[in-house]
């Protein structure tokens, strides 16, 4: 190969994230590599929502009620698939609406949507792409972070690379004060 045939390296930064990312987000993101040595391409993954866990959810929390309950309300099979649908329509929606923040913050991004166990996706995506690092972009879940079963957590424990933790929709300042990103836990 000729110098002009080979391909300058990159920094690949796989990002998971729990919903879509502000304008904020993606410069806070974008801001963490501004001074890297290597181009700089990110991966971003967010998880497709599951219809019937969805519509579990809802069906339980509408039980949970003191007023007096109906009878449960059963979902066709096809009514499940029909929200199934919608919600993947809404992912693809936010991965575009996502890759266009990144992109106004000045950076290179690909994404996906990903409907498997999110770890097992992020797993997967940061060996294909031979990642440096991983970005995780979640809401606060004091509990499930209180015992490291968060998605943060759990990507440590499966990655030989370095995990940050940011919250979605929070400034660095905001999130300092509140002991989260990088911790010791």
């Amino acid at each position: 190969m000729t110098g002009s045939d080979q391909e300058s390296p990159t920094y690949d930064v796989v990002l998971l994230v729990e919903q879509p990312l502000s304008r904020q987000d993606a410069v806070q993101v974008r801001g963490l590599h501004e001074q890297a040595p290597d181009p700089v391409r990110y991966h971003l993954l967010l998880p497709v929502e599951d219809a019937a866990a969805r519509v579990e959810s809802a069906m339980g929390a509408l039980a949970s009620g003191d007023a007096l309950v109906a009878a449960p309300m059963v979902l066709e099979h096809d009514e499940v698939q029909d929200i199934q649908r919608e919600l993947l329509d809404q992912a693809r929606t936010d991965l575009a609406s996502c890759l266009r923040c990144l992109e106004e913050a000045g950076a290179k991004a690909t994404g996906q949507t990903v409907t498997e166990e999110p770890i097992d996706a992020l797993v997967d995506k940061v060996k294909e792409v031979g990642a440096a690092e991983v970005i995780v972009l979640t809401r606060s879940h004091v509990v499930a972070e209180f015992f490291h079963v968060d998605w943060t957590s759990r990507a440590r424990r499966k990655l030989g690379v370095p995990v940050l933790h940011l919250l979605e929709h929070e400034s660095f300042d905001e999130q300092a004060g509140g002991g989260e990103g990088v911790t010791g836990l």
